[in-house]
C-alpha cells in the first residue's frame, strides 16, 4: 500500500495568491486552486476546511512574512519605529506589496476576513502619541504610506517608480525627521 500524498501547504498558498493576483479574489476556489497544484480539491480542503479557512492561512502566512522582513530592516529602535519600519518596508518590498493587495482583494469578499486587517491595523496605530508633533507626524506617515500603497497596487492610480521614490523620499524627510 503506497503512503498517502502530502499537501505542501506553501505551495497551495502560492497558488492561491495569484490566482487573486491574476484573475481575481472571486476566482478564488477550491477548485482553482486544486487545478493550479495538481492535487484533489478534497485535499485542498483537507488542508484548510473552507474557503475562509484558506484566506486565514494566507494571512496568517503574510503577517509572518511581513514581521520576518520588518526584523530584517537594518537600523536602531527609536521613537514610533513601528511607523518608520512599516514607511521603509512598503517603499522597498514589491512582492510583499502585491500580496498584501491580492490579500486585501479577498478580504473584501468577507466580513470575518475583516477582522485580521482591523486588528493589524489597530496594532500598528496604538501609540502614536498625538499630543507630540512628532507622534501626529508618524501617524501621517504611516497613513499616507498606507494611501499610496492602496492606489498603486490596486491599480487605482498610474504611478510609476520614480513617483514611487519620491513619495517615500518625502515622507523620511518631511514627516520622519
Amino acid at each position: 500500500m503506497s503512503r498517502p500524498k502530502s499537501i505542501d501547504r506553501g505551495l497551495v498558498l502560492d497558488a492561491a495568491e495569484r490566482i487573486v493576483a491574476e484573475q481575481g479574489a472571486s476566482h478564488l476556489t477550491f477548485e482553482s486552486v486544486s487545478r493550479e497544484v495538481g492535487v484533489t480539491k478534497g485535499g485542498i480542503q483537507s488542508c484548510f476546511g473552507t474557503k475562509e479557512g484558506l484566506v486565514t492561512a494566507m494571512l496568517k502566512r503574510w503577517g509572518e512574512n511581513y514581521g520576518e522582513a520588518v526584523r530584517q530592516l537594518p537600523g536602531a529602535a527609536g521613537p514610533f519605529q513601528d511607523a518608520k519600519d512599516h514607511v521603509r518596508l512598503t517603499a522597498v518590498s514589491h512582492d510583499l506589496n502585491a500580496r498584501s493587495a491580492s490579500l486585501l482583494a479577498a478580504l473584501m469578499q468577507s466580513k470575518e476576513q475583516l477582522a485580521f486587517t482591523r486588528d493589524w491595523y489597530a496594532r500598528h496605530a496604538e501609540g502614536f502619541e498625538l499630543q507630540t508633533d512628532q507622534g501626529r507626524r508618524a501617524r501621517l506617515a504611516f497613513f499616507a504610506t498606507e494611501g499610496i500603497f492602496l492606489l498603486r497596487y490596486l491599480g487605482l492610480a498610474d504611478i510609476d517608480q520614480a513617483a514611487w521614490d519620491g513619495f517615500f523620499t518625502d515622507v523620511e524627510n518631511v514627516l520622519l525627521k
